[in-house]
């Protein structure tokens, strides 16, 4: 299973994030990206774990993602890297190096520890609930409003959104 940027622009798309269209939404992403606003490293390391293992093309799915997600909006591009950063941290005291360093048992590790897997999201709360917020919440939206990540659970097309007389005419068990 491949996630591509076309899955990232519509994932931007479902946020209600206009990018534009076609070339110039990708290459205004891509510039974007030349200067990364928050730590893209760590963020994909969270995305190959909570992303099943069979998904490839996390890196430029999240970076797109992430990018325009942040775009033109400072705070909360702030609020993602202060999330980001209390991973790493906790990644350097409960197992010694940056979280995109660990593997991805240890990397889990940590986000179960930090307690991101539990908490309610609230971006003005403590860290694991701002990590929740920013970075889980984030990620797993992404994937699954993605045609890649929808079609795994079946989203791909949800009821009441036109996507050809198959959509329809199928039953809700189909």
């Amino acid at each position: 299973m491949e996630l591509t940027r076309r899955d990232a622009l519509a994932a931007l798309a479902s946020t209600g994030i206009v990018v534009g269209a076609g070339a110039a939404a990708v290459s205004r992403l891509d510039d974007q990206r030349a200067e990364p606003a928050v730590d893209v490293d760590t963020l994909v390391a969270v995305a190959e774990v909570l992303y099943p293992t069979e998904v490839d093309g996390v890196r430029e799915f999240v970076e797109t993602f992430a990018a325009g997600r942040t775009a033109d909006r400072p705070d909360y591009r702030a609020g993602m890297a202060d999330a980001l950063a209390v991973v790493d941290e906790r990644a350097e005291s409960w197992f010694d190096g940056p979280f995109a360093t660990l593997d991805r048992e240890d990397r889990d590790a940590t986000l179960r520890q930090l307690g991101a897997d539990a908490i309610p999201p609230d971006p003005a709360g403590r860290p694991p609930a701002r990590v929740r917020y920013y970075v889980v919440n984030e990620l797993l939206y992404a994937f699954y409003t993605s045609p890649t990540g929808g079609s795994l659970v079946g989203t791909e097309n949800p009821i009441g959104h036109p996507g050809g007389t198959a959509s329809y005419q199928r039953g809700p068990d189909a």
